[in-house]
């Protein structure tokens, strides 16, 4: 159940009881796990994996920055859907702008998040350069 479009990539989320805290509402770090499980399905809707660029390219992505505004709760039970979009990309950097929302009123966000991640040589964590073609793939 995945949306792709040139610009928004959307997954589909279901809260756990393990996600809550006693009041049925999702934990505030669990939200970082589901923006990153949208990133993961986002690039393997790519045809691409974290195995496959390391494997074929000796690069990696790591996380270097995040952040979050909680807008209103997620409750046990619900069904939601996180958002990708690539917000802005450098030679070694892409930002992606991610939200986490109900299906059933898709303009009502419930969480907003900005992700940068940096590309780094897989040996020295160094950054570098995005292989070639690789942004636009």
């Amino acid at each position: 159940m995945t949306n792709v479009t040139p610009k928004t990539f959307t997954w589909p989320i279901r809260i756990y009881f393990e996600d809550t805290d006693a009041t049925g509402v999702v934990y505030h770090a669990n939200y970082l796990r589901y923006f990153e499980r949208a990133r993961s399905e986002w690039l393997r809707a790519r045809g691409q994996t974290h195995q496959k660029m390391l494997k074929d390219f000796g690069a990696v992505f790591t996380l270097s920055e995040m952040n979050v505004k909680y807008l209103k709760p997620a409750r046990l039970g619900e069904v939601l859907e996180a958002t990708v979009e690539v917000a802005e990309t450098s030679r070694i950097t892409l930002t992606f702008a991610q939200t986490l929302r109900r299906p059933e009123a898709p303009s009502e966000v419930l969480t907003r998040a900005t992700a940068r991640v940096v590309c780094v040589d897989a040996v020295s964590f160094k950054p570098r350069a995005w292989p070639a073609g690789w942004l636009a793939a």
